[in-house]
């Protein structure tokens, strides 16, 4: 998870598993769409033929990979954010589908943004809703938008400014010749950033601190010793050694006990003190930790 190449690995080994799982199955489904890991799946053999047979069938394959199934209701199916519905006509229709637990909440006006950024939170929820939901769901879902921007504080005349603008013609950029990310400063760091675009560098505006970051974490603390940063260890005759790491603290004392053990004082100035004088103790168990950081350079 949150690795970039974890959705490409996942559809590499999902398109081998459906190819065998749909070849080796005595009955078909007449419809089989994937998406990653969530399918969408027409079956015409019977309710009791897909639950004790395909299901089966397919959860018998891997032992890792096992099926959860979800059958249309009233002649309604969600998949992915669409919801599938029967006509009478014994058409498809679409629109967009939330969860139970969806609570329409987004970007906020009022949060410290850069205003390119709450209109694209707008500009995306239309185009969705566009390219999802057909004509006779499309004016619904739209009032809905409405609604619920105007709850998270945009005003109904630049909500209606977005739906109602037109796609930009598509015109060929030169390559931009670098990089920034500045945090949005309203009034400062958006003159600066549109000064670096008149010279062809394209700028991303970041949020400063957020509200998180002036609250301490619910978490219970982690062991100190598996942080970074400056640290001091004792010896029995009252001298001390002071040092930096940047991995853990545990990792580096454990090194500096392998380095006495082995009589390599050339590596730690611990094991040649240790080793010069093997009536003292060095008192491993009692490292102090003076500061702690994840910047090695401050």
């Amino acid at each position: 998870m949150g690795n970039p190449l974890s959705p490409v690995i996942a559809n590499f080994y999902m398109e081998k598993f459906e190819s065998i799982a749909l070849e080796s199955a005595v009955l078909k489904p007449k419809i089989w769409y994937r998406y990653v890991d969530d399918t969408f799946v027409i079956w015409n053999h019977g309710l009791d033929s897909l639950h004790f047979f395909f299901l089966k069938h397919l959860n018998n394959i891997h032992p890792n990979i096992q099926f959860t199934m979800e059958c249309e209701i009233n002649g309604r199916l969600p998949f992915l954010d669409i919801l599938i519905s029967k006509t009478d006509s014994l058409n498809l229709s679409f629109s967009v589908y939330r969860k139970p637990t969806h609570t329409d909440r987004y970007l906020n006006k009022l949060s410290n943004h850069h205003p390119c950024q709450k209109i694209g939170v707008i500009k995306a929820l239309f185009d969705r809703a566009k390219k999802v939901s057909d004509p006779t769901h499309l004016d619904e879902e739209l009032q809905h938008l409405r609604m619920s921007l105007q709850a998270n504080g945009y005003s109904l005349l630049e909500i209606n400014k977005v739906f109602s603008s037109k796609p930009k013609q598509l015109r060929e950029k030169l390559p931009h010749l670098g990089m920034v990310f500045l945090p949005y400063i309203g009034g400062v760091t958006d003159k600066i950033g549109r000064i670096l675009e008149r010279n062809n560098i394209k700028t991303i505006f970041i949020p400063t601190k957020k509200i998180s970051e002036f609250l301490r974490s619910p978490k219970d603390p982690l062991d100190p010793l598996t942080a970074s940063g400056v640290y001091k260890i004792l010896c029995s005759c009252g001298l001390v050694y002071i040092g930096t790491t940047k991995r853990s603290f545990l990792t580096r004392r454990k090194e500096h006990m392998r380095f006495c053990r082995l009589n390599q004082p050339e590596k730690s100035a611990i094991a040649e003190h240790a080793l010069n004088n093997l009536s003292h103790d060095i008192l491993f168990d009692n490292m102090k930790i003076l500061s702690r950081t994840s910047n090695f350079y401050r």
